[in-house]
């Protein structure tokens, strides 16, 4: 089964435990985050896509990310609206919209409504949740 092909429910818990790192399994499974201004693409800038680390499924592209001044990668809006899945979030006593790869169901972050235009939303991800490919020249 190749990486774009697990949906969600397909893997057991330990088989995610086995497949993805310690930092990965506690974000993407666990709705973990990770410290802000330490993620490998929080100052990252080259052409492509940012892929969901757990599935490969295409999530944003390098021409949506900007910098917001958060600590996370952040983006105006995902490669396809079809490839996430948002859903409330009540955790940490407030309400926020919690951002899901909708193929495997890992948990990638969240979206608020301070972005910049055309959206006017952030997609504020954690980048233990992505993988990155690099454009073709």
């Amino acid at each position: 089964m190749s990486d774009s092909t697990i949906k969600t429910g397909q893997l057991s818990d330990a088989e995610w435990k086995e497949k993805l790192s310690a930092e990965q399994y506690a974000v993407l499974r666990q709705c973990g985050t990770e410290a802000p201004f330490t993620g490998k693409y929080y100052k990252h800038d080259e052409d492509g896509t940012y892929l969901c680390a757990a599935c490969g499924a295409s999530l944003f592209g390098s021409d949506t990310k900007f910098e917001s001044g958060s600590g996370w990668p952040s983006y105006y809006k995902p490669v396809d609206e079809a490839n996430i899945a948002m859903s409330e979030d009540g955790s940490l006593g407030t309400s926020r919209t919690e951002v899901k790869c909708a193929t495997c169901g890992g948990h990638l972050g969240h979206v608020f409504d301070d972005g910049p235009t055309p959206t006017g939303l952030r997609y504020c991800i954690n980048s233990a949740a992505l993988n990155f490919k690099k454009k073709d020249v």
